[in-house]
């Protein structure tokens, strides 16, 4: 048995599950979530809390034991909380701009970057070089923060570029003038 799977995930107020013909359904105050069932994976509800059970002893279901507890923890975390993530833009004359559902990131190109941004997905410009992508899907969060940062990563020499916020840019040292 996984060390992770057998850990309870605890139920907050206002989220509720359903478990159907192998698929899970977990609403909350954010919205609602699903999310297939593998078939050797049985979730059991006892009050305001989850367990995640195999069904049988086996190579895969042990793998899966703890990826699924996981995910359906995040599934619990986001329709409660939700999942946000930064992105930072350096570089001289970059900058983002949002219109509707549609970014567009003037990096560097002769022509902007556009992006369409993906239904449930809220990407907020603020200063026009820090972006917040937030969501309720932790999965589609994350995608959606690396397509973003995809369209010009960080460069080690100057360091333009989109880049997470926090992340760490090592930067390498240029040519000498000569020798």
């Amino acid at each position: 048995m996984s060390r992770i799977g057998k850990k309870i995930i605890a139920l907050p107020d206002k989220v509720t599950v359903g478990v159907a013909g192998g698929e899970i359904k977990v609403s909350g105050p954010k919205g609602n979530l699903s999310r297939a069932l593998p078939r050797d994976i049985e979730v059991v509800q006892e009050g305001k809390t989850l367990s995640i059970r195999t069904t049988h002893e086996s190579r895969r279901a042990g793998a899966m034991h703890g990826l699924m507890r996981t995910l359906i923890a995040n599934m619990v975390t986001g329709v409660s909380a939700g999942f946000t993530k930064g992105l930072e833009i350096s570089g001289v004359g970059f900058r983002a701009e949002l219109a509707g559902t549609t970014l567009k990131l003037f990096v560097g190109y002769s022509v902007p970057s556009i992006y369409e941004v993906p239904q449930g997905i809220t990407v907020k410009v603020e200063k026009l070089i820090t972006l917040t992508v937030s969501g309720i899907d932790k999965e589609l969060v994350g995608r959606v923060a690396a397509e973003i940062r995809g369209m010009r990563k960080p460069e080690p020499y100057k360091g333009k570029g989109i880049r997470y916020a926090g992340e760490v840019v090592r930067r390498k040292v240029g040519k000498s003038a000569g020798a």
